[in-house]
């Protein structure tokens, strides 16, 4: 009997039994009038007068009319590039110690500060999440066995004295003492940079390791269990890692891997989704049998709900001066709304760049629907990438066939504007067919889309590469492996020489 396995359980259980889950709303105040009240000293704190927001009858909505909105570009330029040369005190009370790399999928590549309190509220986060598996009726078994978690290098460069890295490889390079006899590949293969030298050593290793739980970005898993698979000539990942239970995705929607993946197993997994990004420990999946994440109310960051309308956003997806903001008291089950964030690593009314629903709202949990520059509206077509995935999936079913990964931009054809798209997919597939059918179901699905058809949006173009091309162009930019994810929409400028790439590619 796994002795040690039934008394982690025991302890799984007994706190998600005793710890109550936190009103929202409440949760939500407190970490507001805490994170307001721990930075009023700083140089932002004092430029804004938290003192004042602090005194105020109405803490939010005095901080709502004194703090404006801010993006990337707008925080780093007034504010953290101070941090990052070295200056304390700027955005948040004391030193810095990390900075985050993010991995530019919507733009140019971000440094962020990372605080020791937001690196504390990450591991709280996760305790969170190891407690919210007693609703999944693990075996005492699965709490013995180890992790792989496939992040970003923990060789963390230096900036000014900082360390930085993805927030991946910060938060591995901080794992808690008690969990490294859990935790795989370890540190020597966690300091690898280059992503196929890692997984081609895990696969190496593989045999010595009994992994109960993956955890990673969806498309780096799969190329490294293909890897394990490869290397020990094996029929499934099962045949090496016998007890592997649990997969913790994250960053991106699962479903369009799903069928992929579970080809490389002998029985499907336990599905667990999180919300970790260069910006903090956002969300997780609490319960079993449904795709959606409850929010950590109560662990350092304050959010805010901008609505995912055209009067409150910029034609670049940021938001509008003025635009309507609510608080977690107010928001509606279904609408789709920009996420600002304020945090304890100093990010205040930050964008952070993803769009969410929610799906219920009791239980604040919510769904990633895109990205705020991940949207095609060039034509008016107002489509956001949730709905291209919800396309999509419709028509892998219709052709029976895998559809991982694509890339979409509004484009110039002559004077006309057309959509093209490039879908991986495994089977050969008719382009001008597929093409009306995902315009046909696009029309049939969103009202702004079918009178763009009719306008400004000419034509629909589609082209079928193999997955492998939107990997080799990742890894040619750097984006492959950790925290990255292969962007949904491109720019004309952009999408023109990922197309010429693929076009020098084409097996």
């Amino acid at each position: 009997m796994a002795i040690i396995g039934e008394l982690i359980k025991a302890a799984i259980d007994f706190t998600g039994k005793v710890v109550k889950q936190p009103d929202p709303v409440k949760a939500q105040q407190e970490v507001l009038y805490d994170l307001l009240n721990d930075a009023k000293d700083t140089a932002f704190g004092m430029h804004y007068n938290f003192e004042g927001v602090l005194d105020s009858q109405d803490l939010y909505s005095a901080f709502a009319q004194t703090v404006p909105v801010f993006d990337y570009d707008r925080l780093e330029k007034e504010w953290w590039h101070r941090i990052v040369k070295g200056e304390n005190d700027i955005t948040w009370p004391g030193e810095t110690h990390y900075l985050a790399l993010s991995s530019g999928t919507t733009s140019h590549s971000k440094t962020i500060p990372v605080t020791d309190d937001m690196l504390d509220a990450i591991k709280r986060a996760g305790m969170q999440q190891v407690a919210a598996l007693s609703n999944f009726n693990l075996p005492p078994e699965f709490f013995e066995k180890q992790i792989l978690m496939l992040g970003s290098s923990t060789d963390l460069k230096d900036i000014n004295g900082h360390k930085a890295g993805e927030i991946s490889g910060i938060s591995a390079s901080n794992i808690p003492f008690w969990f490294r006899g859990y935790y795989k590949p370890g540190k020597d293969i966690a300091q690898i940079s280059d992503f196929d030298a890692k997984i081609k050593e895990i696969a190496r290793q593989a045999p010595e390791w009994d992994i109960g739980s993956l955890s990673g970005i969806p498309a780096w898993i799969e190329l490294m269990l293909k890897e394990v698979i490869k290397t020990h000539k094996l029929k499934n990942i099962h045949e090496i890692w016998p007890n592997l239970a649990v997969y913790t995705s994250g960053g991106v929607d699962f479903e369009p891997y799903r069928k992929s993946l579970e080809k490389l197993l002998a029985h499907p997994l336990i599905y667990i989704d999180t919300y970790l990004a260069s910006e903090g420990f956002l969300a997780m999946q609490k319960r079993p049998d449904i795709t959606s994440m409850a929010l950590v109310v109560d662990n350092g960051i304050f959010f805010e709900f901008v609505p995912f309308e055209e009067k409150n956003i910029t034609s670049d997806g940021g938001v509008i001066d003025g635009a309507e903001v609510l608080t977690l008291a107010d928001v509606e089950e279904g609408k789709e709304y920009v996420l600002l964030i304020s945090t304890v690593a100093g990010a205040w009314r930050y964008t952070i760049g993803d769009t969410v629903t929610f799906t219920d709202v009791s239980r604040y949990e919510i769904k990633i629907t895109g990205r705020t520059k991940q949207f095609l509206n060039v034509a008016g077509s107002q489509l956001s990438v949730l709905q291209m995935n919800k396309a999509i999936q419709a028509m892998c079913h219709q052709y029976s066939t895998n559809m991982e990964e694509f890339i979409v931009a509004t484009i110039h054809r002559g004077d006309e504007l057309i959509d093209r798209w490039y879908i991986s997919s495994d089977t050969q597939l008719d382009d001008v067919q597929l093409a009306k059918d995902l315009d046909q179901n696009l029309r049939d699905n969103n009202k702004n889309y079918a009178v763009a058809r009719t306008r400004a949006l000419k034509d629909v173009e589609v082209v079928t590469i193999p997955v492998e091309t939107f990997h080799q162009w990742a890894e040619q930019n750097k984006k492959r492996g950790g925290q990255v994810k292969i962007p949904r929409v491109m720019k004309e400028a952009q999408f023109l020489e990922f197309e010429e790439f693929v076009k020098k590619n084409r097996p």
